[in-house]
């Protein structure tokens, strides 16, 4: 197995182990956080009435009922995601002219040139082998369709991550050690020169990139919000591999770290995100 198809198999293995149950569990609250996120993608997206739409990485579902919603009973939104536990979610929240699939876009048989639109709400940054999982997804677009995602920017810009990761990497007995800039993960997409060479040989024109940024609010209760964070973080991940006495230091690092941002009766960390356009050619 190569490099690139075992990281991306090790990418859909944790989506369907705990850190896609813990998403799929906290489905209503991670909508309502990122609602601000969703309006901006559909307003950059234009979603018409009629349209076809191919919402990579949907997760649960929130942003292919948003665009459902855009485009009506006469549109379309195909949904596909690896992971198992977000898909059963996604499904009971299902209008009827969205379909959901447990698929992986990288290889998944798409219908040739059906798609008008193509959407993702931080499901594009996690292919083991982007460039060719882009030039896949092309075929499934029509000549000129529209291209809108949203992917986190560098982690030194989202302290939703920063923060717990650094008290972590003080207290843990062997830090982790960064992904490398070609290795997926959450921030893989934060380098617009990256992001722009894997669309253009993908078959896509050269992408837009526009910042934006939103607040995350958690419980004013540090050790409540760490408990939050390791659930939908990549510190979850990493605690999960540590033994108890670390763990316990751990959390106690990540709510010490995060008390001075509370603000009221809650805790504000700033997400920052590209939001991409561009059109297949």
């Amino acid at each position: 197995m190569s490099d690139t198809a075992a990281r991306h198999r090790a990418q859909i293995e944790a989506w369907n182990g705990p850190m896609g149950q813990q998403w799929a569990a906290g489905q209503a609250r991670t909508e309502r956080d990122l609602q601000q996120l969703t309006e901006a993608l559909l307003r950059v997206a234009k979603p018409q009435p009629g349209e076809q739409v191919l919402d990579i990485g949907c997760g649960c579902g929130g942003s292919s009922v948003a665009f459902g919603a855009a485009v009506g009973p006469g549109g379309f939104v195909f949904g596909a995601d690896v992971s198992a536990p977000m898909i059963e979610v996604a499904k009971g929240l299902a209008l009827p002219q969205t379909e959901f699939a447990l698929a992986d876009a990288a290889s998944y048989p798409f219908e040739p040139g059906r798609f008008d639109l193509l959407i993702s709400r931080f499901g594009v940054m996690f292919f083991g082998d982007p460039d060719a999982a882009f030039a896949h997804i092309r075929t499934a677009m029509k000549p000129g369709a529209r291209v809108a995602f949203a992917c986190w920017r560098p982690l030194a810009e989202n302290p939703w991550v920063r923060v717990p990761m650094g008290a972590l990497r003080a207290v843990l007995p062997s830090p982790p050690v960064p992904p490398g800039a070609e290795e997926p993960g959450p921030f893989a997409f934060g380098d617009t020169a990256r992001v722009s060479r894997i669309l253009t040989h993908g078959g896509f024109a050269p992408p837009a990139f526009e910042r934006f940024d939103f607040d995350m609010k958690f419980p004013a209760d540090p050790v409540k919000a760490a408990g939050l964070l390791i659930q939908i973080g990549p510190a979850g991940r990493l605690m999960r591999e540590q033994s108890e006495e670390c763990r316990a230091a751990g959390m106690a690092a990540i709510a010490g770290a995060l008390a001075p941002f509370v603000a009221g009766d809650r805790i504000v960390l700033v997400g920052s995100v590209w939001l991409v356009t561009t059109t297949a050619v």
